[in-house]
């Protein structure tokens, strides 16, 4: 029988093979919890807070940023025609509302391995 792993990740928060691939609202619970000490159920009600207010303002067609992680962007798409791949007719695709994610430059270059894109250092 196969154990289930965990992989280092930063902050001291783990993640078992199981959610290897994402993570989870309970691994942000979890992270809460043992970074901060609140009690489990606080740390659940705090992300869940968090996760609302996110929610709450981008349907209220706001952008979200955060800062030194990224945005959450609001795109609207007009009406355009596709077509479709069985019959190659083409149909409308009506107006919509998309959501996207731009990573900051500070997370961008720490998944890429790099430094932190901090101030120019003095000259001194």
């Amino acid at each position: 029988m196969a154990t289930a792993t965990t992989t280092p990740r930063a902050r001291g928060a783990a993640r078992t093979a199981k959610t290897a691939g994402s993570i989870t609202r309970a691994d942000l619970c979890e992270a809460v919890h043992a970074e901060l000490g609140l009690s489990r159920s606080e740390s659940s009600d705090l992300v869940e807070q968090v996760l609302d207010q996110i929610c709450d303002t981008l349907i209220a067609g706001t952008n979200v940023k955060v800062s030194s992680f990224g945005s959450f962007v609001l795109r609207k798409k007009g009406l355009r025609m596709g077509r479709n791949p069985k019959t190659g007719q083409e149909v409308p695709i009506e107006p919509r509302t998309v959501l996207t994610f731009r990573p900051s430059q500070l997370l961008r270059a720490r998944i890429n391995g790099g430094v932190d894109p901090g101030p120019e250092p003095d000259g001194d």
